[in-house]
């Protein structure tokens, strides 16, 4: 799959964008500050409903602007779709698929696939586990489209439950108001439980190709692997953890199976033990928004142990083994690449490595400050971007493209 056609108005710094774009390798060039990242972060929001840099919609919208519009024309074997999505400051969002209104926005989910790496992407392997979290659930609703109503609900289902039990904590409820906290937990388990489910199947599904890419990026020979922490394992009641749950994974213990009927008996049971604790702090301390993903190399966790480099393999492999499940496991085939800003920090082999491992995807969109930065072999159609304007290089020509963006 590739875009063919990318149209903006009013998203970030564009007043109005029209992109013709190819398959093949895309070079967005210019200053820093000036709108690449933009681009590229329109395409990944239209297919994730996500950013790499923000929380929320709102920061996407131009500043003094009501609304923003983001179009994207994606071709697969020979097919076309149109997918829109309309961001509104005061009202609903929209979302169109070949200009038929969708009932809901997160319906254009599966319609146009994209995988980002950018700077920010050492954060999953270095830093808490929401950023973990976040990987895996965005990969999740890009694989099985469905889980975003499921992830919906269970967000619903939780704020609603955490009000419960903090206006439970202030009044001393008892009786009716413990039942109808009784009610929420059902939600909670069905919900809970299928996305613990869901994470475990994928995390399964993505092994191989995670083994596969670490060993063509890294110089050593470790095998990288997935294991997941979770707070519906054990006996502790969680009375060190924060409120946020993004402490560390310390407190939790492995969980293995991935069946649903298993994963619900261990939360019921779970969710009894700490009802007291949960009572006393005014907040739902176990599911599946409390659990880690432990990123292992070898037989010690990335986070901690592993090198600068290693880390950067580490999350380049994620990513690449994105590719290669959403390539067998979804209708769209290839999804889009896009590598944000990365190649200047990496070193001249790991640039190599990258470099001939993308160009066999169908569509690959590639932002830098300076085509030097980028190996040759990637030089391909460039696109010269200059405060929030968007200039085709004219780069059927790979050398001359090579000097215009090295100009710009």
């Amino acid at each position: 799959m590739f875009i063919r056609h990318l149209s903006l108005a009013n998203f970030r710094n564009y007043a109005t964008a029209e992109i013709e774009l190819k398959p093949g390798v895309n070079l967005l060039v210019g200053p820093n500050g000036q709108g690449k990242t933009n681009l590229v972060e329109a395409i990944r929001y239209i297919s994730t409903l996500a950013s790499h840099r923000v929380a929320g919609y709102q920061p996407l919208i131009r500043k003094d602007q009501g609304q923003a519009i983001v179009r994207a024309l994606a071709s697969h074997q020979d097919r076309e779709v149109l997918v829109e999505l309309e961001l509104n400051r005061e009202s609903p969002n929209k979302a169109r698929v070949n200009k038929s209104p969708s009932p809901k926005v997160r319906d254009i989910l599966g319609f146009v696939n994209s995988v980002t790496f950018a700077p920010e992407d050492l954060d999953i392997v270095k830093r808490d586990p929401s950023n973990r979290r976040a990987f895996i659930d965005e990969l999740v609703v890009q694989v099985w489209p469905r889980f975003a109503g499921v992830y919906a609900d269970f967000e619903r289902v939780l704020k609603q439950r955490n009000t419960l039990l903090k206006t439970a904590r202030q009044t001393g409820a008892k009786g009716s108001a413990l039942s109808t906290l009784d009610a929420w937990d059902q939600s909670l388990v069905s919900y809970g439980s299928e996305i613990v489910a869901a994470r475990i199947d994928l995390i399964e599904r993505l092994r191989p190709h995670l083994f596969s890419a670490y060993q063509s990026i890294a110089i050593a020979n470790n095998e990288p692997r997935i294991l997941v922490k979770s707070s519906l394992m054990g006996d502790a009641v969680p009375s060190a953890w924060s409120s946020a749950g993004d402490d560390d994974e310390d407190g939790l213990e492995y969980i293995e199976t991935g069946d649903r009927a298993a994963i619900e008996a261990m939360y019921r049971t779970k969710l009894a033990a700490v009802r007291p604790k949960e009572m006393e702090r005014g907040i739902t301390l176990v599911g599946p928004h409390r659990d880690d993903l432990v990123l292992m190399l070898g037989d010690l966790p990335a986070k901690g142990y592993a090198s600068h480099g290693e880390s950067w393999s580490y999350a380049l492999a994620l990513r690449l083994a994105s590719i290669a499940l959403l390539r067998t496991e979804t209708r769209s085939g290839d999804p889009v690449l896009i590598l944000d800003d990365v190649f200047a920090e990496l070193d001249a082999g790991r640039r190599e490595r990258l470099a001939q491992m993308v160009l066999e995807n169908e569509q690959v969109l590639i932002t830098a400050a300076v085509a030097d930065d980028i190996p040759e072999k990637l030089i391909s159609t460039v696109f010269l971007v200059t405060a929030g304007t968007v200039v085709a290089a004219g780069a059927e020509n790979s050398a001359g493209a090579e000097k215009a963006a090295g100009d710009a």
